[in-house]
Parts: C-alpha cells; structure tokens; sequence
C-alpha cells in the first residue's frame, strides 16, 4: 500500500514509494535465523567432538611411539641375555595394545569427521545453506518497502490497501518517471536523404507545439547509427520484406542551447526541428522562415472533444 498519496510529486532516489505486508516475510526471516543459530550449535559441537578425537588420535600415536621404543629396547637387552623372555612379553603386549588403541582412535575420528559432514571454502555446507536461505529470506523482507530508483515522480498509481502485486501476469502498479535532467534526450527524425549531410556539431532550430512563436536554437551531438526498420523479432516464421519496412527515418539527438528553465516542456512533448548543414546553406535563411511560420501556426489549434 502506498505509505502517503504523493503521486505527480517530485521524489529523490531512494525514498519509499509503497510498502507491501512485511509480516509473512518477517515469520520467514525469523524462522530462518533460529534455523541458521541452531546449525551453528550442532557445528560447533561437532567440531568441538571431531578436535578431541584428533586430540585422543595424538595422544594414541604419542603411546604407541613410547611403546614400540620400550620394545626396542627390551629386544636389544634379551639378545644379550640381559632381561628374561618375560619382560620382552610384556612389551610385546604392550606394543600390540598402543597399536589396537591407534586403531580404535583414527575409526573414531573418522566417525566424528562423517558427523560433521563437509566443508566449502572452509565453511559448513549446512551453515552456508541456511546462511544462503536466510540471505534471500531477508532480500524477500527488503522488497516488502519499494524505493524511487532515480529523482523522479509517479503518476498512475493503482495501488490501495488490499491490492495483490505479482509478479506475473505483468500487472504495473504504477508508472514512475525519471525526471533527471541527464536523462532528457531530445530526438529529430529526418528523411535518409540527407543522412550524407548531417553531421555531429550542425546547427538546428526546434519549434514545440506547446510553445507557439518561439523557435529556439540547438546544436546535433550524435546521428544515432541505427534505423528502427534494421531490427528484427524472433517470431518462429520467415521475415515478409515484399512491403516497405516501418520506421524508414533517421534520429539525431539534439542540444537545445537557449534557456528553456521558464518553459513548461513535459515528457514526450512533440515539435519540429530543422537542421542546417554546410549543403546548400544559403537556403537555411528561407527554412529558417518557413520554421517560424510554423511556430505561429501553432497559436491557432481546435480543442477536440
């Protein structure tokens, strides 16, 4: 629902166009943070279980190292009669013992490792999974306050409290405007004609309809290199090119060099424009003639009903 009627206000990027119902969302965010907290819990006691079996795994191979030393040595010394064939049993014992506690301590590892499942860049899967659920979870939450992309205004809101927005079927709940200056272009369409003529940098004059008598002066920054007859869409069926094809003029963008702050100029506004060439420019005097004519006709027009 929209937060306050501010339609054909101006607005800064950022601020709060609408606001959607945030609490199914919020339910889910919060579920997912207990989820996230408790995978965090269990992790970490399996990891404390996987270092002390690592740990006891040590502690293992530490005794066994000691008890196959000791078994050396009671070897060496019954071979020169020193010690009695018992004494060399008990560190055979011994030995066999260390080596069966080695055993039993590396399978529990191994089972403490399987428990705590595997790693990705040196993070739980489980952890990261839920991180990545609760990541979209909150991004779902964030889409609940709808913000101005850029400065502009809104006009056509169709929004009231109880409205469904979906995604599909495309349904626009309103139409925002950019307003940034930066973004205005204005565009000429001319005939392919003079396409060899116009160049970056000529002069041009436009005339707008809403503004009748005045004809202000402009300057062409490109020729758009592309004619709106040259695209194609993929329909599945052949391209028919026996008629004309639409869209047979060029565009050249325009730079209105006059001051036009104290004129109300909207989105869209419609006009002509002629530009002046070095081709035939003499002649620019009499278009220039026949521009301002046309400015003035535009004083005169019927209201349609």
């Amino acid at each position: 629902m929209p937060v306050e009627d501010r339609t054909n206000q101006h607005l800064e990027a950022g601020e709060v166009l609408f606001k959607i119902d945030p609490k199914p969302y919020e339910y889910t965010v919060a579920e997912k943070k207990a989820g996230l907290a408790d995978a965090e819990a269990s992790v970490a006691q399996l990891k404390a279980s996987v270092d002390q079996a690592s740990a006891t795994v040590e502690k293992a191979k530490a005794q066994l190292q000691l008890a196959q030393e000791n078994y050396d040595r009671q070897s060496t010394l019954f071979q020169k009669n020193v010690v009695a064939q018992a004494t060399l049993d008990t560190a055979t014992r011994n030995l066999d013992a260390a080596k069966q506690t080695v055993a039993e301590a590396t399978a529990a590892e191994d089972r403490a490792r399987q428990a705590y499942g595997a790693t990705v860049d040196g993070e739980h899967t489980a952890i990261m999974r839920l991180r990545n659920e609760l990541a979209d979870a909150q991004f779902d939450l964030d889409q609940t306050t709808v913000r101005a992309p850029t400065s502009g205004f809104v006009t056509e809101l169709a929004l009231r409290p109880g409205v469904y927005v979906v995604p599909a079927p495309f349904r626009p709940a309103m139409i925002f405007v950019n307003d940034s200056q930066k973004d205005r272009t204005l565009a000429a369409a001319f005939q392919q004609n003079a396409l060899q003529r116009v160049r970056a940098g000529d002069a041009a004059e436009v005339l707008f309809k809403g503004i009748p008598g005045r004809v202000f002066k402009a300057k062409v920054r490109l020729v758009i290199d592309a004619i709106a007859g040259g695209q194609l869409q993929s329909t599945g069926t052949l391209v028919n090119v026996g008629g004309p094809l639409p869209g047979d003029r060029a565009l050249a963008i325009l730079d209105i060099v006059d001051d036009m702050s104290g004129y109300q100029v909207p989105l869209g506004a419609a006009g002509e424009a002629a530009i002046y060439t070095e081709h035939f420019h003499e002649l620019s005097l009499l278009r220039k003639i026949l521009l301002r004519m046309r400015s003035w006709e535009n004083y005169v027009f019927f209201e349609s009903l």
